[in-house]
């Protein structure tokens, strides 16, 4: 004899709630990633080409790194604002005044004079900065003929 009832198993249904919560998490996060790497994209400064001796991995950059962009005619813009070489001073006096070991990129031009990229590691020092890294790009390969 068999007491038990047999019941059979329905299939839940699929919850669309979470499914668009997610999608909509999705949408934020590509929207303000494009707008941050926009930010450097839209400059026209086309940086110098150098050789890695070791094959490394990209490397993470870290969150308060700030972009220092120097043309080819010595303007110095930071996100977005063109700069005089005393107001980038100011700014990174307050700046290293919160932020002690604080890091910044230096993307200069290839064709800018070397004493626009000079002034701008003058006021870093000044400001106390030590952090600094100059972006390049690799370099093309030509493909053989």
């Amino acid at each position: 004899m068999n007491f038990r009832k047999q019941h059979s198993i329905e299939p839940t249904p699929m919850q669309l709630a979470p499914l668009v919560d997610v999608l909509f998490l999705l949408v934020i996060f590509f929207a303000v990633t494009s707008h941050y790497a926009k930010n450097e994209q839209v400059l026209d400064i086309s940086v110098p080409a150098a050789d890695e001796k070791e094959d490394k991995k990209e490397e993470i950059r870290n969150v308060g790194e700030i972009v220092v962009n120097i043309k080819s005619g010595g303007e110095i813009i930071v996100n977005g604002q063109t700069l005089t070489e005393e107001e980038l001073l100011v700014k990174l006096k307050n700046i290293t005044s919160i932020y002690k070991d604080q890091a910044v990129i230096l993307r200069g031009d290839q064709v800018a004079d070397f004493q626009y990229i000079i002034n701008v590691l003058n006021a870093c020092q000044k400001a106390g900065i030590y952090n600094i890294a100059f972006a390049t790009q690799k370099p093309e390969t030509e493909t053989p003929k």
